[in-house]
């Protein structure tokens, strides 16, 4: 339980947020960073930590946790406070005096506040399995991968057709014993260069395919995975011999507490915001990353880096308002000491 003043509290500390404390930080406003999961890094580190991603400026590819680790060198000189494992439970007061509370019994007192929280606090959709959880506790059905090198000579059953399910059934080539994907129809809603790549694979017999199935059922003993079984759409079963489910049928995103807040959000609870200064109908809070929505908004990890700059800068006025903000550039003012 901690009891913190600071200038500007950042919901989410994923690759946006994060970003954000460094651009608060070059403005001498000091920040802390809220988080209910328990690491730095948001869906990057929890969900692909090895997925390299390609459009980050000046990395022609870099994967998730590095992304993540080159965040937290960069934001190291600005000592931001970190509470992680944690959501926020309750926003009062007002724009420039903010109390906000979190489930540990924390309280954090704010001029403003940033909410860079994705698409709220995520976990997986579970597939109605029986004796689902006992296999969950051993590892081995997992809804995400954080090492690749963890599955090497596993036999992996990958069910799902969207571009989570692709994106490993490509990224395990090599790595695991045997591969089967399981989907209900032959199309996949995965990025068409990929499922083209899945199809190569499948044709050259590296990849099992099995549609139209779906899952029925898992065998084995003291959460010891030997099979899964499947079922197509006539209730004709068979089993696939299995060390390992990996079951990617998306996300349930839920915002939780913030969508209590009296915020202007969209029937899909994204939080809308003034692009041009990143506050939401709330005055006070601002909004960046995957969780706001204006025209034009793409869902980019670079752009979630534009939008904390922007917000930055607006929020500088309420934690300053009798300073003027003068823009430098970084090359001129350096880091901040």
């Amino acid at each position: 339980m901690e009891q913190i003043s600071t200038d500007v509290a950042i919901i989410g500390a994923g690759p946006a947020g994060m970003f954000a404390v460094f651009e608060c930080g070059m403005l001498k406003m000091s920040c802390v960073l809220i988080d209910a999961l328990d690491e730095l890094g948001g869906q990057c580190v929890a969900l692909y930590p090895e997925k390299p991603i390609y459009d980050i400026p000046a990395h022609p590819a870099i994967e998730g946790a590095a992304l993540i680790a080159q965040l937290e060198q960069q934001i190291a000189p600005f000592d931001c406070v970190k509470l992680l494992g944690r959501q926020v439970t309750g926003l009062d007061g007002a724009k420039g005096n903010f109390t906000l509370t979190t489930s540990a019994g924390d309280k954090v007192t704010a001029k403003a506040v940033i909410l860079a929280a994705g698409a709220g606090a995520f976990g997986p959709n579970r597939p109605p399995l029986e004796g689902l959880s006992a296999y969950e506790a051993a590892g081995a059905v997992r809804y995400y991968v954080k090492k690749r090198e963890d599955l090497r000579g596993k036999r992996v059953v990958i069910a799902g057709g969207g571009d989570s399910a692709v994106d490993w059934a490509l990224a395990l080539q090599g790595v695991a014993a045997h591969i089967a994907v399981v989907h209900r129809r032959a199309k996949f809603r995965a990025a068409p260069e990929s499922a083209a790549q899945l199809d190569a694979l499948a044709e050259a017999g590296k990849v099992e395919m099995v549609i139209p199935y779906q899952l029925h059922a898992l065998h084995g003993q003291g959460g010891v995975l030997e099979a899964v079984e499947v079922a197509d759409l006539d209730g004709n079963t068979r089993k696939l011999e299995a060390d390992v489910l990996l079951p990617f049928f998306g996300l349930a995103m839920e915002l939780g507490p913030i969508a209590e807040w009296g915020m202007e959000l969209t029937q899909k609870n994204h939080v809308t915001v003034t692009s041009a200064t990143m506050e939401t109908s709330l005055p006070g809070v601002f909004a960046v990353g995957d969780i706001v929505t204006y025209p034009g908004k793409l869902k980019l990890i670079l752009q979630g880096f534009a939008e904390g700059a922007v917000a930055a800068h607006s929020i500088y006025g309420i934690v300053n308002p009798d300073t003027a903000l003068h823009f430098e550039y970084s090359t001129t003012k350096g880091v901040p000491g």
